[in-house]
């Protein structure tokens, strides 16, 4: 490697882990083999980075996401913001590493947790129908409208469109609640993440303990077979805790 070359280079940062943490040997970004730089009681996990090459692309989210998530496995580890780069060992140590008790508080934190993230979705047809259904309203002004061109019905549709999307969210926040009751208690922690579209009912973040990750995992099968012929329930996880840390 030339002078040239090395004054090109950055480490991207992925997280913090403990000092006798074991990392293993394993690609991220651009395939670069990920290696720590270590500071008293903790270290960062880093990668070596081309700096003319931005780091933007989905395939670099995922190999951020796939070494964190790697090394959640087998121990906790604190998320750096995704894009981080610092241009050498001592910039790592001094910006994220050096005079940080948080980190360590956090990492004991984190100690045998792990995210579990929660997203439910309604199955839109059988929503809309329970909403027509339930309210006479609705059902009229569906009725109403059905076969007529859009110009002779324009008032008319877009009052159904507004109904409609209060009907469904008022279902929404039932639904989440419901669901929110029956997991809520088997987590440390949890963060309501944002949302979008009339399908959504809920996304939340879940910090699980290991040992009750099967009780997570059973108790939303049993949910999701008594709802889901009107709601999906996807579960993913463990991941790292990229909802727990805040912008480290």
């Amino acid at each position: 490697m030339t002078a040239t070359e090395v004054e090109q280079t950055a480490l991207f940062v992925y997280g913090v882990v403990r000092a006798d943490a074991e990392v293993p040997e394993i690609p991220g970004v651009a395939g670069a083999v990920i290696h720590t730089v270590a500071h008293d009681e903790v270290m960062a996990v880093v990668g070596d980075v081309d700096v003319s090459r931005p780091v933007v692309r989905k395939a670099d989210l995922q190999a951020y996401q796939q070494v964190l998530d790697r090394l959640a496995v087998s121990g906790p580890v604190v998320p750096v913001r995704f894009g981080t780069a610092l241009p050498d060992a001592t910039s790592v140590i001094d910006v994220l590493l050096a005079d940080r008790p948080d980190l360590v508080e956090l990492l004991d934190a984190l100690e045998g947790r792990s995210q579990m993230t929660l997203r439910a979705r309604y199955v839109e047809d059988v929503v809309l129908a329970e909403v027509v259904a339930d309210d006479p309203v609705i059902r009229d002004l569906n009725e109403r409208t059905r076969g007529l061109p859009e110009e002779a019905s324009w008032a008319d549709r877009i009052r159904l469109g507004e109904l409609v999307a209060r009907a469904v969210d008022r279902r929404r926040q039932d639904d989440a609640a419901d669901l929110l009751d029956t997991v809520l208690p088997l987590a440390v922690e949890h963060r309501t993440l944002r949302g979008a579209g009339l399908d959504h009912v809920v996304e939340v973040a879940l910090l699980v303990d290991h040992d009750r990750r099967e009780e997570l995992e059973q108790t939303l099968e049993a949910y999701a077979e008594a709802v889901h012929e009107r709601i999906r329930l996807r579960l993913v996880g463990p991941l790292a805790p990229y909802d727990f840390v805040g912008t480290t």
